[in-house]
């Protein structure tokens, strides 16, 4: 029976080690500490960390970053972060493909949208005059204005 070569992709492998937290990548070991105190993997079948930094080892390009990847699926618990007896940080290299997603176009359009309505307006939906009467209403302080220009600074 002959068996599929395996070609890993160093020239994506390179590229997430130039982006901060995906050089991590390189020094997991496959335990699968990761998987087991992990939410996300327990809930989505297709969520499971050790499998995306397997990917991310062979150099897997489309899988990660692709349209239907399960980067989005995790909850950013830093579960793993904790668990990991290398040091590998598996949400760091998760959120550097994150990254890498966001500027190849490929994330979620809804995530897509969030990011605008943070930018334009420092929060993560829309408010209307309605929620501050209710606020009103309960005894809440009323919302407050972000700084957009100082949000606008820190984003450069």
């Amino acid at each position: 029976m002959a068996k599929d070569k395996i070609v890993v992709n160093y020239r994506f492998r390179d590229k997430l080690n130039k982006v901060s937290g995906g050089k991590h990548h390189n020094y997991c070991y496959q335990c699968s500490a990761c998987v087991a105190i992990c939410p996300a993997a327990r809930f989505a079948k297709e969520f499971n960390p050790r499998k995306i930094l397997l990917k991310a080892l062979l150099g897997m390009e489309e899988e990660l970053l692709g349209k239907d990847s399960p980067i989005w699926l995790c909850t950013n618990c830093y579960s793993c972060y904790e668990r990991c007896p290398q040091d590998v940080r598996p949400i760091e290299v998760i959120v550097a493909l994150k990254n890498m997603a966001v500027e190849k176009q490929t994330a979620p359009a809804n995530l897509t949208k969030l990011s605008e309505n943070i930018a334009k307006t420092g929060m993560s939906v829309i408010f209307s005059s309605a929620v501050n009467r209710k606020r009103e209403q309960l005894g809440l302080p009323e919302l407050r204005t972000i700084p957009i220009d100082e949000l606008k600074e820190i984003l450069e």
